[in-house]
């Protein structure tokens, strides 16, 4: 996913084309998109971009470069003998509210075809003060992404799946309208199809929800795992974080 500034930059260079008025009005068009971007979790800016970073050592997270058009991205490296290591949360938790459409956008790849959880939709609050531990999950199991909704009562609906291709970089697009009621919906686009989309549903849980990115599993505690995960972004439309 190119980062906000080079599609910006493209809209400038329209805009010097134009005529003096078309051109302020381009740029104007261009300052709103650029808004609609409600959080940019570039690598370039560190892990701070995260609420926290849940990786217990040898593991972690870090930024890695490869000197490729990926640019700086998130590592995150589970070791053996530790169920996680995720990007918890963002650096702006109050922009995450119910009652609104929010479009997640990263790209990814893993190692193995084995990752485990990739992705939560993680709800605040344990035990007894939540209904839902995560209404949308990812995984990455039998080296596929399979998504699931998981309803009040921990009832696990799968909602699509599609082939996953370890050891390559896979586009991924989220988009949530958050209720706490059943009025929510979420689907899933990979690699530019859309696997996944369930509506009428509860994703707004009792003390909100954030997102997480890494690679979680009890089923693969014994073995080290990593996830990386390149752009993070969030807006308003998938337009926004494309």
């Amino acid at each position: 996913m190119p980062p906000t500034r080079t599609r910006t930059f493209r809209m400038s260079r329209t805009a010097l084309s134009l005529a003096a008025g078309a051109a302020a009005m381009t740029f104007v068009v261009a300052t709103d998109a650029h808004a609609a971007v409600l959080w940019d979790g570039d690598a370039s800016r560190g892990t701070g971009v995260f609420e926290a970073v849940l990786c217990p050592s040898p593991g972690g997270a870090s930024v890695r470069n490869r000197g490729d058009a990926h640019g700086d991205f998130f590592e995150f490296l589970k070791p053996a003998g530790s169920e996680r290591c995720e990007g918890h949360g963002i650096d702006r938790p109050e922009l995450l509210r119910n009652d609104r459409t929010l479009w997640f956008g990263w790209d990814s790849m893993t190692k193995t075809g084995n990752a485990q959880t990739v992705f939560q939709w993680k709800s605040n609050g344990t035990d007894d003060r939540n209904q839902q531990n995560y209404p949308v999950i990812m995984k990455v199991e039998d080296s596929r992404l399979k998504v699931w909704y998981v309803a009040p009562g921990e009832r696990w609906n799968a909602i699509g799946s599609a082939p996953w291709t370890p050891g390559a970089w896979h586009s991924v697009r989220l988009g949530i309208t958050t209720s706490s009621s059943t009025g929510g919906s979420a689907e899933v686009w990979l690699d530019g199809d859309r696997i996944a989309h369930e509506t009428g549903i509860r994703t707004w849980d009792d003390l909100g929800n954030k997102p997480r990115w890494g690679t979680y599993g009890a089923t693969i505690s014994d073995v080290s795992s990593i996830n990386w995960v390149d752009d993070p972004a969030m807006g308003d439309t998938r337009a926004d974080v494309d």
